[in-house]
């Protein structure tokens, strides 16, 4: 058996390394997940959240961004401010869900650990972001435009 696995590794180099990659990106990403301080959710997921346990959705994309479209009474926080401090009136919702989005997930990451770290017991990422809101085809309120009265 062990000549085998050996002359396999050595007939199939490329493909060894490929493997021992996807083995060791699955083992990082298991350590990841268990020692942040978020859980990844989904897009049915937050919905069941915001509407049994009236989760707080988090925003921490740009301004312009969060006015093109956003969840439904979405908090519009930047992740400058998570850092600093600045939780425009979250600290009294310590032990509430706090659903962190951005555009794809990436950038969210950042400000649920923050988030975590400030004291707040049940903080959730929208897996993919609203990439993966938009894909559910679950609504957005884009800001309103002011015009001009005549």
């Amino acid at each position: 058996m062990e000549t085998s696995i050996i002359d396999f590794v050595t007939n199939n180099m490329i493909l060894a390394v490929v493997w021992v990659g996807i083995i060791v990106a699955l083992i990082q990403n298991v350590v990841k997940q268990k020692t942040s301080g978020y859980q990844e959710i989904d897009s049915a997921q937050a919905t069941m959240l915001m509407n049994r346990e009236d989760a707080i959705v988090v925003d921490v994309r740009s301004k312009d961004e969060y006015k093109s479209g956003h969840i439904t009474d979405a908090r519009h926080i930047l992740p400058s401010d998570i850092k600093a401090g600045n939780l425009s009136g979250l600290e009294n919702s310590k032990t509430t869900p706090i659903i962190v989005v951005c555009k794809t997930g990436q950038t969210a990451q950042a400000a649920a650990n923050d988030l975590h770290k400030a004291g707040f017991e049940q903080v959730k990422l929208l897996k993919n972001g609203l990439i993966s809101w938009n894909e559910a085809n679950l609504p957005l309120v884009k800001a309103k435009s002011v015009k001009n009265k005549k």
